[in-house]
């Protein structure tokens, strides 16, 4: 029993760590990357659509996009989502058949915004951990009267180490976006 609520922890934790990696790669850097715009919606024959369901994003250089639509008349839909992304800043040009996207120099201020939004995502990854050790511990009160205290008295404590290293992933990942960020 202990077993499979440490089962459901590790399972969850990793969850919130690996939104957390995702979250940060939504966040811009000084280079272009697809991932920038894998969580846009598109407007697309009114209902809200993901971008890579529409259309192929590549790099075309270091600073700029290329989106390659599958449906043609969902150019001005892609077009209008990119161009109302917050913290993109970027102003996307449609030729008729692609959309450019030309990501501009990201300056001093910026980069320091772009942390502050990075450490608020690693900071929510470390809540939504805590919440899950919660859970557990509340599940292993829940087995206090099928097993003996002393077996909850370890789990918890095994619980504590293995949330230290599901916040200790989500910290390095956190320093390598900000040292990606701040890098000039």
């Amino acid at each position: 029993m202990i077993e499979e609520v440490f089962a459901d922890v590790k399972d969850r934790m990793a969850k919130a760590v690996d939104a957390a990696k995702e979250g940060f790669a939504t966040v811009r850097t000084g280079r272009a990357n697809p991932a920038l715009l894998q969580n846009v919606q598109v407007d697309y024959y009114g209902t809200p659509t993901p971008l890579p369901q529409l259309a192929s994003v590549q790099n075309q250089d270091a600073r700029s996009l290329l989106i390659s639509p599958y449906d043609k008349g969902a150019l001005k839909g892609i077009e209008q989502a990119i161009r109302d992304m917050p913290n993109l800043g970027a102003n996307p040009s449609n030729d008729g058949s692609v959309i450019r996207v030309t990501l501009p120099e990201l300056t001093e201020e910026r980069r320091k915004e772009f942390v502050k939004i990075v450490r608020g995502r690693a900071e929510d990854a470390r809540v939504a951990i805590r919440n899950v050790r919660r859970a557990g511990k509340d599940d292993f009160d829940a087995l206090k009267s099928e097993i003996g205290e002393d077996e909850i008295v370890r789990a918890e404590k095994e619980l504590e180490t293995v949330t230290k290293q599901f916040i200790e992933q989500v910290d390095d990942a956190l320093k390598r976006k900000e040292a990606e960020l701040l890098e000039v």
